[in-house]
């Protein structure tokens, strides 16, 4: 006797800017779900990012909260606010990054998830990059990090600093490395162009010995997404829009000493779309390489001391 296919989860998004007409453009074409539609308090925008994805158009929060599953891709600002009231209608919920505009709106949302038993996944996409994923499985015992995430500037995303924009996302894969508490941070920024911190880098030591050098821009001349692991007895270097890995390995002969090539093979991948593949399994309570709140919380509250440090050292 057959099984029967599971039944499609219902999905939806909430915000239609810059990524979230991305998470639109997926799920409308993903056979998993069966897409309710968007929603948007601008309504032009979502006339237009409805209508090139032939999706429908939901007219309030509480018809996106008629959905299993939703996608929340509005302004940091309102996280808390629009992620608790999904959660607190039992849907699942997969937010962008950061997860919250404080620590203490973040501990909210996981304890809120907690008790009604729903998933909280965060949109950390960088961690769902195939070559990441790649490099990751592979290097063992990595003593040094160093990512570098360099962008030109954009009017998009200045409601937060380049730290809560861009370095929050290897903050995130540090962490991942690490496994373990940032006892200490040390960091240095600017504003350049916006009121907030527009160029960053920070120094982050980890009790286990691993040393973190992480560089983000958004006033840079050229877009680099750069990510080095050192181990060992090896080396991987990680081009996050290439989706490639550079591998090396010392080779220990009885002649000598060398070192060789490690060949890392990537089968390429849209990280978004790996990353409801993982958030839309979890939900059906399979096992899952999501990025879950708690994870996310770890990675804005190194974001905010980074933040801190910063703001500790007065521009002359």
């Amino acid at each position: 006797m057959s099984t029967p296919p599971p039944t499609r989860l219902t999905a939806a998004v909430v915000g239609v800017g810059h990524l979230g007409r991305h998470h639109v453009r997926l799920m409308a074409a993903n056979p998993d779900v069966r897409f309710l539609g968007a929603f948007d308090t601008d309504a032009s925008r979502l006339e237009a990012v409805t209508g090139e994805h032939g999706a429908p158009v939901l007219g309030s929060l509480e018809a996106a909260a008629e959905a299993d599953v939703v996608v929340v891709a509005t302004p940091t600002v309102s996280h808390r606010e629009v992620a608790g009231f999904l959660l607190e209608r039992d849907c699942h919920v997969l937010v962008e990054k950061p997860i919250a505009a404080s620590v203490d709106e973040a501990v909210e949302l996981v304890e809120l998830a907690r008790s009604r038993g729903r998933v909280l996944a965060v949109g950390h996409v960088e961690y769902h990059n195939p070559a990441v994923q790649a490099a990751l499985g592979l290097a063992e015992g990595v003593r040094y990090l160093e990512a570098q995430r360099l962008s030109p500037f954009t009017a998009r995303s200045v409601d937060v600093d380049v730290i809560l924009d861009l370095m929050i996302h290897d903050l995130q894969i540090t962490l991942a490395v690490a496994g373990d508490a940032v006892p200490e941070i040390r960091a240095v920024g600017v504003p350049v162009l916006t009121d907030k911190v527009d160029l960053c880098h920070a120094w982050i030591e980890f009790g286990s010995g691993l040393v973190a050098n992480l560089t983000a821009s958004r006033v840079s001349g050229e877009r680099v997404r750069k990510l080095r692991l050192f181990a060992r007895d090896s080396y991987f270097s990680v081009d996050y829009a290439g989706q490639t890995v550079n591998g090396a390995r010392l080779v220990r002969t009885p002649e000598g000493t060398q070192i060789a090539p490690r060949p890392v093979p990537i089968k390429s991948r849209e990280p978004l779309a790996a990353e409801h593949e993982a958030f839309l399994a979890a939900c059906r309570g399979e096992e899952a390489p999501i990025v879950d709140g708690v994870t996310a919380t770890r990675a804005l509250d190194a974001a905010v001391r980074i933040r801190e440090q910063v703001d500790s050292r007065p521009l002359a």
